[in-house]
């Protein structure tokens, strides 16, 4: 990565740091007048205090000047106060406008989009790299603003006491300029690779989290660590190299305008003592070339928390940029159709994930019944996902369409084609929240009873019935098996009779009676609706009313379980594979009491 951010790239990256503040731009506006009124304040005091001086001078009333003063505190600290408050408030819903412009956006992104990244570093972008955005997005925007106010007001105030003092106090800022230029791009390059060490850090731990069983299974726990804190160290590398940019700018400005306070006191002294200058003023002048360091310093500051917002806010472009499902064109279901035979069909579709990448299916052409239980079988990497994610939309054909009622999907809504098909993944997910939560997940209106005959179904019932919170038990931290995860997700999809149930081999890790009961289960909901399953276990496939078999993306060949054993070969594999070599179909039959997976 280069040392500099590109020039049109920050621009960028600031117009994504405006599309948060500007829906709050009438409070930060406010914030403008408040924090001007505090340093307009802070730049009368020098002159009202000269005023005392002067009134001691000659001997006149200084009452009024001091009220003055007294005021000028009282009214410091209330725009203070008010601009302090008023802030913190708009920098705290600037991060919440941002956190749910981006969890938004990643719940409409494609699937493919989503599973090619690591889900732990969108979280970081979601969490920490929001946090670095609050302090740009409100308060660093007003200070700068301020800030260059006090020093804008500062620097013609001292110009009306003295023009030579003046001039030592530009050469001193001049010094401090050139540093700040020079080290505040090199800070801005090491706290964005600092945010993007901390987003491989989230998604490295995430996943060894994930996989916590086979990490220790494997002794791994070393290795794993020894990988993350490599994220983490990196992460802490660049941003001591950020503190320590920022350590040296924050100096060299602090450093320079004490410089200058010397400078300013040493000829102020020798041209009050030519009587070039009152005493008054070289007092006022030193009042405001210390309100100067302050502005200085502050200027310093609030740019080093620009950049951390701006590396912020290229990271959440990024989220911005990823491609999301395209928004339905149409609304409604649409008319016609053929409401028997053919459910769905594909019709010489071909699909890749990536653009110039090898297709995944090729030239499919299948039809799925509207009532019946089809199988979907192959070597992996055959297609057999990619022909769920075609029902489902994940994926959008590059050739060729399907159809859904005869009717060509892209005449109907995501959310109709959705709310037809079920969908059990192979990895059975529970969501957070509640079992009685997950159940109703897909199907938000069932009532209790719903619930209760799908846990029969899977064989839970019981289970739950003991569980001292039943229904209401919280899924997280629950001591679940990974075969009750499967059952739960199954009874998902049974609460309601679904049309269109989709099964990425929902039994794979059940026993022998529950499998059977789910059988009985799948063999009801095909009676009235389809049923298609990716199998890789001898039971599904024997129950099928139709098998479908795929090699290299293609249907290479289709008919019952008897009719492929006979015909095909690598079926006669596929199922040979099941460790039962030599056996027959007929044989074969008996084995479905006792199914061992693939």
């Amino acid at each position: 990565m280069s040392e500099q951010t590109p020039p049109p790239e920050r621009w960028q990256n600031l117009r994504t740091m405006w599309t948060f503040i500007r829906p709050h731009r009438l409070r930060l506006f406010l914030g403008f007048l408040l924090g001007l009124g505090t340093t307009l304040t802070s730049l009368a005091t020098p002159l009202v205090t000269k005023s005392v001086l002067d009134g001691f001078g000659v001997n006149a009333s200084i009452d009024g000047p001091v009220i003055t003063l007294v005021t000028l505190l009282i009214a410091g600290a209330f725009f203070a106060l008010g601009e302090w408050v008023l802030l913190g408030r708009l920098a705290e819903q600037i991060v919440l406008d941002a956190r749910t412009s981006m969890v938004r956006r990643l719940f409409r992104v494609r699937v493919g989009e989503l599973t090619s990244r690591s889900s732990g570093e969108l979280v970081t972008r979601v969490t920490s790299d929001t946090v670095l955005l609050r302090q740009a997005a409100a308060s660093s925007v007003v200070e700068l603003f301020n800030g260059s106010i006090a020093l804008l007001g500062s620097l013609v105030a001292m110009g009306l006491l003295d023009w030579v003092l003046l001039a030592c106090t530009f050469a001193a800022l001049g010094g401090v300029g050139i540093a700040v230029a020079i080290l505040m791009p090199k800070m801005a390059a090491a706290q964005e690779r600092a945010q993007a060490a901390v987003g491989r850090l989230g998604g490295a731990l995430e996943g060894a989290l994930r996989a916590i069983r086979t990490v220790k299974a494997s002794r791994a726990e070393s290795r794993e660590s020894d990988r993350i804190l490599a994220e983490a160290k990196e992460s802490k590398r660049q941003a001591v190299r950020a503190v320590g940019i920022e350590a040296i700018a924050f100096t060299t400005a602090g450093m320079g305008m004490r410089l200058a306070i010397l400078v300013i006191l040493a000829i102020g002294a020798w041209r009050v003592g030519a009587g070039a200058l009152a005493v008054s003023s070289l007092v006022a002048f030193l009042l405001y070339a210390f309100q100067v360091a302050e502005p200085v310093s502050t200027l310093t500051t609030t740019i080093g928390q620009l950049q951390s917002g701006i590396a912020a806010a290229a990271r959440i472009r990024e989220v911005d940029a990823m491609q999301i499902e395209p928004a339905d064109a149409v609304t409604g279901k649409p008319e016609g159709g053929d409401p028997s035979g053919t459910v769905l069909s594909f019709r010489d579709v071909t699909a890749r994930y990536a653009p110039g990448g090898d297709p995944t299916v090729s030239g499919i052409n299948i039809e799925i019944p509207r009532t019946g239980h089809v199988a979907i079988v192959g070597p992996s990497g055959a297609g057999k996902t990619t022909m769920f994610s075609l029902m489902l939309r994940f994926l959008q054909p590059e050739h060729g369409e399907l159809t859904l009622d005869g009717i060509p999907f892209d005449q109907w809504s995501l959310e109709d084609v959705r709310k037809r098909i079920v969908y059990v993944e192979q990895d059975a997910p529970l969501l957070p929240g509640t079992l009685r939560e997950n159940l109703l997940y897909t199907h938000a209106d069932a009532d209790e009873e719903a619930l209760w005959t799908a846990l029969r179904t899977v064989r839970l019932e019981e289970r739950v019935r003991q569980l001292e919170q039943g229904l209401d038990t919280p899924m997280f931290g629950a001591a679940i098996s990974g075969g009750e995860r499967q059952r739960i997700a199954l009874a998902r999809a049974l609460v309601s009779e679904p049309e269109i149930l989709l099964l990425d081999e929902a039994t794979a890790q059940l026993d022998g009676l529950t499998e059977s009961a789910i059988q009985e289960a799948i063999t009801r909901i095909s009676s009235n609706g389809a049923v298609v399953t990716i199998a890789h276990r001898l039971s599904t496939v024997i129950d099928a009313d139709q098998i479908f078999l795929l090699e290299k993306g293609r249907v290479r060949a289709r008919g019952t379980h008897n009719e492929l054993f006979e015909a095909d070969e690598l079926y006669r594999e596929l199922v040979l594979a099941l460790r039962i070599a030599g056996v027959t179909p007929a044989a074969a039959e008996d084995e479905v009491e006792a199914p061992v997976g693939i």
